[in-house]
């Protein structure tokens, strides 16, 4: 691996040197290029951000990421820049505007280094659906990092970045950090404004953004949350604000979920991995206590069914007539949606729009869709009650760690079982972090979860510094 660009510590105490880092961050991008991280290299627009960033910290401005290099999903606009989504019909589109997330890094002094790969449309838990190129885990070759935000997991383990953002919807940025052994955290939904995030499930999409650790992670969040009023979901409730971030100075009360350490699909490794975690916290003091919630074992398809029917809706608009790309053969209007959609979109793209329409389609609604959004409820009613009674809930992240290339494409249903940990958090709307913990037999990443309590992320990332201190050291 390439040496990690200096710490966003050390670039603020010598800003002088971040056009030197930047420099390095981008050979590193292109060093490991095989790896498949990046889609677009904003090389020139980096090295003018660092130069502005400098003078900015020169004339006295207080930039609370001056020193960040931060690498941008490929669902996150950017003005002039493309925004593919890592997919055929967007193929080279330029964003007109940037994404409010990335205008508040950017006016906190952080540097966009690139945007990254991910599965198109951000649909996929492996990165293998990008119609674009392939994604490769850091540590292993012959295996996928992760998705949909698999692009970002990679560009911050290989040391191109210190933080990334990526999006959100059914564990797209926790699932990919536990494979590739870094920090991801899902917000509250509304914690940051969606405007510029291109639409999969608006009810659970969110930008959601990577780190090396919780305390890297934490001036990140602070930067980009708060209310928008070019979204209307985002929510005005007060923005982190502590200057460092610290352990909780009280033990904790942890709440662990049996039926995810019982599950039939976890890994060896990763149960074993779970259970000294869970016996590290209770000889560091801390509380264990143990919830049973079977009504998670609905997640998935309740998942399923309302995220393919809010993508369904979403993607009506890329027709092939508007914007993006449209069919060369197409002559007549119903050509020109059948054949543009047809080949711009991939198959997982076309799946997943197919099952939405199915449950939305009459005679379906009630009996799919309107009773998934009543599951949706008890499952989020029964998160939160749980999260009442507890500090936080401990869980794995993933039921394995990094799987091989090619060996779930085929096999849709156990894909989606790559998010049975993750996806009750996005149902339920409340925060979720993957801490890095151990690795398995093979070397590869184990990652933990924690899930926290609506718009209390710094106690979740404070509670997650716990388990980085108390982690095997080999």
């Amino acid at each position: 691996m390439h040496p990690r660009i200096p710490s966003p510590a050390i670039l603020r105490q010598t800003p002088s040197k971040l056009p030197e880092a930047v420099e390095a961050a981008l050979a590193c991008a292109r060093e490991h290029e095989d790896l498949g991280a990046y889609l677009t290299l904003l090389e020139e627009r980096a090295r003018e951000q660092a130069a502005q960033v400098v003078a900015r910290v020169n004339a006295g401005e207080r930039l609370p990421l001056a020193g960040y290099l931060v690498a941008v999903k490929d669902n996150i606009a950017i003005k002039d820049v493309p925004l593919t989504c890592g997919s055929k019909i967007l193929d080279h589109h330029p964003s007109v505007f940037t994404a409010t997330a990335v205008e508040r890094l950017e006016r906190a002094g952080a540097v966009i280094i690139g945007k990254t790969n991910l599965d198109e449309f951000a649909m996929g838990s492996s990165t293998e659906n990008s119609a674009l190129k392939q994604t490769l885990h850091p540590r292993d070759i012959s295996r996928v990092p992760g998705g949909s935000s698999g692009g970002s997991a990679v560009a911050l383990a290989i040391g191109s970045c210190h933080a990334a953002l990526g999006s959100e919807t059914g564990g797209s940025v926790r699932q990919p950090a536990a494979f590739c052994g870094v920090c991801g955290l899902k917000p509250t939904y509304g914690r940051i404004s969606r405007y510029g995030l291109v639409a999969f499930g608006s009810s659970l999409d969110q930008i959601a953004p990577f780190a090396s650790t919780c305390e890297e992670l934490y001036p990140v969040l602070c930067a980009m949350s708060g209310a928008d009023p070019r979204d209307a979901t985002s929510a005005s409730a007060p923005v982190p604000s502590s200057q460092k971030l610290t352990e909780p100075d009280r033990k904790l009360r942890i709440g662990v979920l049996r039926d995810y350490l019982e599950h039939e699909s976890l890994a060896p490794d990763i149960a074993s991995a779970s259970r000294d975690a869970i016996e590290r916290l209770r000889s560091d003091g801390h509380e264990l206590i143990d919830l049973h919630l079977p009504v998670l074992s609905y997640s998935i398809p309740v998942y399923y069914i309302v995220a393919t029917a809010e993508a369904s809706s979403n993607l009506a608009r890329f027709d092939g007539v508007r914007y993006g790309f449209r069919h060369p053969e197409a002559d007549e209007l119903s050509q020109v949606y059948d054949l543009s959609r047809g080949g711009g979109f991939g198959p997982e793209v076309r799946r997943r729009i197919m099952m939405g329409t199915y449950v939305l389609s009459a005679g379906y609604y009630d009996a799919y869709y309107n009773t998934a959004l009543k599951v949706r409820r008890v499952i989020a009613d029964a998160l939160l009650d749980a999260l009442s009674r507890v500090d936080v809930i401990l869980t794995p992240t993933t039921p394995s760690t990094a799987f091989k290339i090619g060996e779930k494409v085929d096999d849709p249903v156990a894909m989606y079982l790559s998010d049975v940990f993750t996806v009750p958090a996005n149902l339920a709307g409340v925060p979720a972090l993957s801490v890095p913990w151990s690795d398995d037999s093979n070397g590869l990443p184990i990652g933990l979860q924690l899930i926290g309590k609506s718009f209390e992320e710094e106690f979740l990332l404070r509670s997650g510094m716990i388990l980085e201190r108390l982690r095997p050291t080999t």
